[in-house]
């Protein structure tokens, strides 16, 4: 029985575009840092995929519903772009965040809940879209209306006053994670504050208030 044919987009390679063998999609990515690609089972859809942006085809959580649309964005607000937000049942409590891409309001990655603080779980959401999308070799702005997360971030180090004790040993640990990634690693994409004041909820937000 003969093998499926596959195409195969390259979104970022030596020459972008649809390739109908995977010796030729290599040709294209080997060497490449940062090179996005991904098979297709017909040319239908991967005619699609690369009409769309890469990021809509990273792997992730079955895709929520979107909580916006793209006519409620503030003109000046970038559209392919990922807005992280994180909530708190209680300072400390039940913590969790995750991101949402403006593209199309789909969550894209959700974690949580672990005993915590929003501060750390904004923190923990900025460093969290940043190692996936250095992962992807992708670049694309970040929005989070967390100026104390953003000040963290920039200084590689979560200065939260919370305990370690066994109860946040976990978030400790994922904290010290992200501390280690942000000092390894030079960040070049753009950390953008949402406005709330002017632009209304950020889109990552869960709702709750």
């Amino acid at each position: 029985m003969s093998k499926k044919k596959k195409f195969y987009v390259v979104w970022s390679g030596l020459n972008p575009g649809i390739y109908p063998s995977w010796d030729a999609c290599q040709a294209q990515i080997k060497g490449v840092k940062g090179a996005v690609y991904k098979s297709f089972d017909s040319k239908e859809e991967a005619e699609r995929a690369y009409a769309s942006p890469a990021y809509e085809y990273m792997k992730k959580k079955k895709a929520g519903t979107p909580t916006f649309t793209l006519d409620t964005l503030p003109p000046v607000v970038e559209r392919y772009a990922l807005a992280v937000d994180a909530a708190c049942s209680g300072n400390p409590g039940p913590m969790e965040y995750r991101g949402v891409y403006l593209g199309d309001g789909k969550e894209i990655f959700h974690f949580g809940p672990v005993h915590g603080t929003n501060n750390i779980g904004e923190f923990l959401a900025i460093v969290h879209a940043l190692a996936m999308l250095d992962k992807q070799g992708l670049k694309m702005t970040i929005y989070s209306d967390s100026r104390t997360a953003i000040s963290w971030v920039r200084k590689k180090c979560c200065k939260t006053q919370l305990d370690r004790t066994d109860e946040t040993e976990e978030l400790f640990q994922l904290i010290e994670r992200a501390e280690a990634w942000l000092k390894s690693h030079r960040v070049t994409i753009p950390i953008v504050k949402w406005e709330t004041e002017q632009w209304g909820e950020i889109p990552a937000d869960f709702g709750r208030k």
